[in-house]
């Protein structure tokens, strides 16, 4: 039986998220992000399109690494303004069902034990729907704007999340015990004090000496994304996360997600116990010609400009200092190692600047699927061939264009094939994913939950 593919829409909550320029075109209506219409609109479809989920992208800060200020990126709105993700969501949760619901939030300047009862609520607003995308930050600004000089180093970043994740498992799994709760109205107890333990952390990084604020959730720890492609990002991945987002050619994607796999098992996980999603843009048209003829058009709104921005904040490289013509060569900083690495150590080609402007300025730094829905379906076909991936993350270039287009033309012949789901399964969003409401019990989470003697 062939692998069923899982599809998460990639978006965030601003005007233009990976398509440097493409908010001028006349059909894209992302300037309306700030309307609930557009976001229950836009769930509404995903859910027709039997998506999975929705994965939302956010940031901190301002990109300000081209040309030393953030001018760029405002002109081109890349990525600024950005409203927060998390709070869009009850509303989709409310016109949807099934629907789940990935979102990025930053690790690094919330404290545990606000973001435990954040991601507790959210969990309890969905149904049990919530999917907290790990992520320690890449941006300066982002570090200065919560008051710190610069961000912490890399591999330091993510020495810190170990730690910030024992600490809300501890909180989501091991304070409150399942019976907690047990709503008696005749004698006026709602819960059992004896059934709530009050978790202590003393940490190289964290303190903590208090009960979790929120009763347990559908999932109590919810779904677990992680996106981080360095080394140490994908020993992170490896141990914590259920779903693994990578980006790259076939050829890197796949190395990584063997990579990932491997780190796994040595973690004793499974193959099932992490799916791995591929980030790409399609762009689809009811014939090769017509999607051909689409492409084109896009191309004629793309903002260079833009696109350095986006580009620079990513690799930390102030493109600014560069010719078009310059090619890209390595630099080790403590912004997204992962995409410099993929973008000259591990590519097989020399990339100029203009090159990677043409490139990534439709769709960020994933490849583009360009064709008819058969041409499309058997690309797809072929990347989970080819890298063992599970699925894809599906950024848009216009939106919600790309969605429609592919909801109407893609979704129809995947499931001809037998290949994409025609009826969502019941329960939760890891439920549906990996049939089970809770963590599995080889997951690190699970030596926190309350065992009758301590927590």
């Amino acid at each position: 039986m062939a692998k069923e593919i899982r599809l998460n829409a990639f978006d965030m909550n601003c005007v233009g998220h990976l398509s440097a320029g493409l908010w001028t075109h006349p059909r894209d209506r992302g300037h309306t992000y700030k309307d609930l219409a557009y976001w229950l609109d836009l769930a509404k479809l995903l859910e027709r399109g039997k998506f999975d989920g929705i994965f939302l992208a956010d940031v901190l800060g301002a990109y300000d690494v081209y040309g030393g200020n953030p001018d760029a990126a405002l002109r081109q709105c890349a990525q600024i303004p950005v409203n927060d993700p998390v709070l869009v969501i009850p509303a989709m949760a409310t016109a949807t069902k099934h629907l789940g619901f990935g979102v990025t939030c930053t690790l690094s300047f919330e404290p545990p034990y606000l973001f435990a009862r954040r991601m507790s609520t959210l969990d309890h607003l969905t149904g049990g729907r919530a999917g907290w995308n790990i992520v320690t930050g890449y941006l300066d600004s982002a570090a200065r704007g919560a008051g710190l000089g610069a961000q912490v180093s890399h591999d330091l970043r993510y020495d810190m999340a170990d730690e910030y994740m024992e600490v809300v498992y501890k909180l989501w799994e091991g304070s409150w015990e399942d019976d907690a709760v047990i709503r008696d109205r005749a004698n006026g107890v709602f819960a059992v004090p004896e059934k709530v333990h009050r978790i202590h952390h003393e940490g190289k990084y964290y303190r903590l000496d208090a009960i979790h604020l929120c009763e347990p959730s559908p999932q109590r720890t919810p779904l677990l994304y992680q996106a981080g492609a360095s080394a140490r990002g994908r020993e992170f991945a490896a141990k914590h996360a259920e779903c693994v987002f990578v980006t790259g050619s076939q050829r890197i994607v796949k190395a990584n997600v063997a990579d990932i796999r491997q780190r796994a098992a040595a973690h004793g996980r499974g193959r099932s116990d992490i799916l791995m999603f591929a980030g790409l843009s399609v762009i689809v048209g009811p014939t090769e010609a017509a999607a051909q003829a689409k492409l084109e058009e896009y191309r004629r709104y793309i903002k260079p400009e833009g696109a350095l921005a986006l580009l620079s904040g990513w690799t930390g490289i102030d493109f600014s200092r560069y010719s078009l013509d310059d090619p890209l060569t390595y630099v080790k900083n403590d912004a997204v190692n992962s995409i410099v690495e993929a973008l000259t150590q591990k590519a097989n080609r020399k990339w100029t600047v203009r090159e990677l402007v043409e490139y990534g300025a439709l769709g960020g730094p994933s490849p583009t699927i360009v064709g008819s829905p058969v041409h499309v379906a058997d690309e797809l076909e072929s990347w989970i061939e080819e890298t063992d991936v599970d699925g894809f993350n599906l950024a848009y270039i216009l939106t919600p264009e790309s969605f429609i287009d592919f909801v109407e033309l893609v979704v129809p012949e995947l499931q001809r094939r037998g290949v994409y789901k025609q009826e969502y399964s019941s329960g939760t969003l890891r439920e549906k994913l990996f049939g089970t409401a809770r963590l599995r019990d080889n997951h690190p989470a699970a030596r926190y939950r309350y065992n009758g003697t301590s927590s």
